[in-house]
């Protein structure tokens, strides 16, 4: 056994700790709606007015972030299960890396007067009496988890829906404290080879189903630097000359300097049980689900043993009621507007968003995500998948565009519809598509519109100006009154003028397209900046038409060398405006044949990139990247931006491309944008009815000309060359 773990009281310096008292950081709780709501249903059904001890189970992991703590998680499950799910709660609790269980004692109470008349003090001794005891007997080494044990009064009025609790974690006094000699990050105070054998049995602890909810734990380095891990039982075989000895603990504390809560307890044990008086502790923490050994600690600490605690029968002196914004008081906590079932829905629903920025993403903002308003341009496969996707990420603000009626063909494909819908001729698409999303959570803002996409190369004949100019204006409404738009219609040409609305209102666009076994995912670039040209990416002036036209067309493959400018929209890589692509279509060409895995993944795709952006600092005007990018994970909690994904399934392959705008695109070119700035309807209707005319504006006409021109030139050398 090594003197670090058998020496006398005193000795020792510097580091971190330099003969300071060892001090610790408190413990803090969260408690989950679910809990009271289970309270609240075991009080009227079960309890009565019972008023006796319930013994329940809550939850806590090492921390996993350098600046947020992990908290004691009081969950529906921390209760004593009914017969029918006792299972089920084994399984939950039992190895789950993430959930690590600790008992406690529930005490709620009848009436506000015997919550207040509580003696506090007296219980804590009688919590703290409790560890002493398994300490004594041994039970400690066996479950390691009473260490940690926790108490929770409370009284639940039931008629308010209204909760008073206060939270107790016992931890035995040492008198005199215990001095703190060193305490560093583990990777300064091992060395190299030490580091990372400690990391490598820490992950094989933690990953292995019988020990990972195991928070206290021994840890033996040999000679050699290779670390053992093993359980407190396993003390008599750590007792070798030679080996170093850590005690390690599951830290739900982030700060550099100070060890968890935890820890209190564990000095008592080792003290007490082991009747050491100076040792080495590991806070063990965690990143990206990893054994973190830059933010896990290390340090060294003496105590002696109370002279109180050599017998049996002492009650030992115990601290531990959690504070309330620094004041020791209860907390209250109000349900009745939660306890109503749209209202337990959103706690639901938003609880995976929660658990995800309290450990994963700190960064994640949900109010944003929350109150942003999404127009979904098309209720057909893509676009029941993205409202689901949507609804998923706590997006709350829908509408949905489309004129179609559901068909016996769609409910097996769309998700959002029945085969109810597709009866009698089929409901509106747009309105059964709300139904459905509200029906799947009622608090969800979403709207349903009936109404057609006026599209270049579908001529409006006279009867029907007014209905297609309505159309038109209320569209351009629509996307100015939201905050993003989604192109997910069927048709090309049907993307045409909300690319256009949403360069002219700079507002987020992203597209989602499907083929047969591939599909497209992009974010449109911001729209065009006035007084400033669009530049091609043409290298230099001198570049011939030919070279410029070229550029344009392999523009979504561009990936660097073009500076500041903007992504390009859906249309930017086209040399021909967008034309009637339904007339004249066969069966299996006018229903949207598609294997039926893309439209999940694409539709996944594309609100993800949503997320993205709404989380990135330049929004809108962020700028594309690629897989190879080297992203900084601390800068980009989300990671890579990308503008265009494109994937496919017979290779099971996708590829992030990256392409700038187009000076001649007929969506979101400057010329296009100023034309209708300047003439509003009248130009739509000159474009919908009249496709070349958009070709002519932008100067594409002149460019074919000029690459055919280049084209029969080249034909003729060829010929020329053949001959000779």
């Amino acid at each position: 056994m090594s003197s670090i773990s058998s020496s006398k009281n005193g000795g020792g310096g510097g580091g971190g700790g330099d003969g300071r008292i060892l001090q610790f950081a408190p413990l803090g709780s969260i408690v989950d709606d679910g809990f009271w709501r289970r309270l609240s249903s075991l009080k009227l059904d079960t309890l009565g007015i019972d008023q006796s001890p319930i013994e329940i189970t809550g939850f806590y992991a090492p921390c996993s972030h350098t600046q947020v703590s992990n908290h004691l998680t009081l969950l529906a499950e921390s209760l004593p299960p009914e017969p029918s799910e006792q299972s089920s709660l084994r399984e939950t609790s039992h190895g789950n890396r993430n959930r690590c269980p600790v008992p406690g004692t529930l005490l709620n109470t009848n009436t506000l007067e015997s919550f207040h008349a509580l003696d506090r003090e007296s219980l804590l001794r009688m919590e703290g009496k409790k560890i002493f005891e398994d300490i004594c007997s041994g039970k400690v080494e066996e479950d390691a988890s009473l260490l940690s044990r926790f108490l929770i009064i409370s009284f639940a009025d039931l008629k308010k829906w209204s909760f008073r609790y206060w939270f107790a974690f016992p931890a035995l006094v040492l008198d005199p404290p215990a001095t703190l000699i060193n305490i560093q990050p583990a990777a300064k105070m091992l060395n190299p080879e030490e580091a990372e054998s400690l990391s490598a049995a820490c992950n094989e602890w933690r990953n292995s189903i019988s020990t990972a909810g195991v928070p206290f734990f021994l840890v033996t380095i040999s000679s050699n630097s290779q670390a053992t891990v093993r359980p407190l039982q396993d003390w008599e075989f750590c007792q070798d000359d030679g080996q170093k000895i850590l005690f390690g603990f599951y830290d739900p504390c982030h700060l550099p300097n100070h060890p968890g809560w935890p820890l209190r307890n564990f000095v008592a044990f080792i003290c007490l049980r082991w009747k050491l008086e100076k040792i080495q502790f590991l806070c063990y923490r965690e990143r990206h689900g990893l054994a973190d050994m830059g933010s896990s600690l290390v340090g060294e600490a003496s105590f002696s043993l109370p002279q109180g605690w050599k017998d049996p029968q002492c009650v030992p002196k115990a601290v531990g009621w959690e504070l309330n914004k620094g004041k020791l008081s209860s907390r209250i906590i109000s349900l009745a507007e939660a306890m109503n079932p749209e209202r337990l829905a959103v706690s639901a629903a938003d609880l995976n968003l929660k658990l995800m920025r309290w450990r994963t993403l700190p960064s994640l903002n949900l109010n944003i995500l929350s109150t942003v308003k999404c127009l979904l341009l098309g209720a057909g496969t893509l676009g029941c998948q993205v409202g689901r996707m949507l609804m998923a990420w706590g997006i709350r603000k829908i509408t949905l565009v489309d004129s179609g009626r559901v068909a016996m063909s769609n409910p097996v494909r769309q998700s959002l519809y029945s085969f109810e819908d597709s009866l009698n001729g089929g409901g509106l698409k747009a309105l059964a598509a709300v139904r459905s999303l509200k029906s799947i959570f009622p608090a969800v803002e979403a709207e349903g519109i009936a109404m057609a996409i006026p599209m270049p190369g579908h001529p409006v004949p006279a009867q029907e100006l007014d209905s297609v100019l309505e159309d038109c204006e209320k569209l351009q409404n629509l996307i100015a009154s939201h905050d993003v738009t989604f192109l997910l219609t069927d048709t090309r040409e049907s993307r045409w003028l909300p690319t256009l609305l949403c360069a002219k209102e700079n507002k987020i666009a992203i597209t989602a397209a499907l083929g047969f076994d591939s599909y497209l995912v992009m974010r449109h670039g911001a729209g065009p900046v006035f007084g400033m040209p669009d530049v091609s990416c043409s290298s230099t002036p001198e570049d011939s038409t030919a070279n410029v036209v070229v550029a344009q067309i392999v523009a979504t493959s561009t990936t660097a060398g073009c500076g500041d400018r903007r992504l390009g929209c859906y249309f930017c890589n086209d040399v021909v405006a967008p034309i009637d692509s339904t007339s004249n279509r066969t069966l299996d060409q006018q229903c949207t044949v598609t294997r039926p895995g893309l439209a999940p993944i694409a539709s996944a795709l594309a609100v993800e990139l949503l997320v993205g952006i709404l989380h990135h600092p330049n929004g809108i005007n962020a700028p594309g990247e690629i897989a190879n990018s080297i992203v900084s994970s601390s800068e980009q909690p989300l990671g890579i931006l990308p503008h265009q994904i494109r994937g496919s399934l017979p290779n099971f392959s996708q590829l992030t491309l990256l392409g700038y705008s187009s000076s001649s695109c007929t969506a979101c070119s400057s010329a296009v944008v100023s034309e209708y700035r300047q003439r509003g309807m009248e130009f739509v209707l000159q474009a919908i009815n009249h496709p070349t005319y958009l070709e002519d504006l932008t100067g594409l006409t002149q460019l074919m000309k000029s690459v055919n021109s280049f084209q029969m030139d080249w034909d003729d050398e060829d010929e020329e060359i053949a001959d000779d």
